[in-house]
């Protein structure tokens, strides 16, 4: 998300696309995330006395041992994720990071024309491909799935792991039926976020022919010019200007 303003006449081999703060940002979401998908799916059915799930939850130590794992994953994601919105308004407030619409992760009316540009493109309604800038409407999609996860499954799991606290704040005439509710929230909401993880974010970003079998960027969060400029071309011109002019005039 850290942007380049600076255009100079020679374009690099590659440019920075994710910074290292971020990049220990997604490591810590991507680990937490993992253990609390291992841990939850056990303790889900752990009262199962025969099955997978119960040998599942035995690896993990017990229903007991894999709670407290669970309980501590959760702490340290919905951390994560406080410090990755206070980074961004830190980024915002130095005016390290502005809203440019060839930069910005925030959805635009032109995410939807894309949609259907795409759409079209391979039905082969069309012969002209979207012009994606820095983040494509796949990549916003993915990143506001997070933020919305996380009031749903952040709230509720926080209330299931502390009870008494959150009791207090709980009225009086819910408290017959809010917990279940929670449990509800908390279950299908993780359900929800596991096969989203397994079958989009993993596709989009690892698993397709041009970057399998794993795009290094999360790594290095660098990407080549010659990356760039094939799937993001409007960033590209946005961040090299003249070069863009030179390839359009040959």
């Amino acid at each position: 998300m850290s942007e380049t303003t600076t255009v100079t006449q020679e374009v690099p081999e590659e440019i920075e696309r994710f910074n290292i703060i971020f990049r220990i940002q997604h490591v810590l979401m991507f680990t937490t995330f993992l253990l609390l998908s291992f841990t939850g799916w056990g303790l889900k059915f752990a009262h199962e006395p025969h099955g997978i799930s119960s040998i599942w939850i035995r690896i993990w130590g017990g229903a007991e041992t894999a709670g407290l794992i669970h309980r501590i994953a959760g702490v340290g994601m919905l951390l994560d994720f406080i410090w990755h919105v206070l980074y961004l308004g830190y980024l915002f407030a130095t005016k390290q990071m502005t809203i440019n619409t060839k930069t910005t992760v925030i959805p635009l009316p032109k995410d939807v024309v894309d949609v259907v540009k795409n759409f079209m493109y391979f039905l082969g309604l069309s012969r002209e491909k979207p012009r994606f800038a820095r983040f494509s409407y796949a990549h916003k999609f993915d990143y506001w799935a997070v933020f919305w996860g996380m009031f749903i499954i952040g709230f509720s799991g926080y209330a299931l792991a502390f009870p008494m606290q959150v009791s207090y704040i709980i009225p009086q005439f819910a408290t017959g039926w809010i917990w279940e509710l929670l449990w509800l929230m908390h279950s299908d909401e993780a359900l929800l976020a596991i096969v989203f993880i397994i079958f989009w974010h993993f596709y989009n970003e690892h698993l397709k022919p041009e970057v399998f079998p794993m795009s290094w960027i999360w790594i290095t969060g660098k990407i080549s010019t010659k990356q760039l400029k094939h799937h993001h071309p409007m960033e590209y011109e946005h961040l090299f200007p003249d070069a863009a002019k030179k390839n359009r005039k040959h």
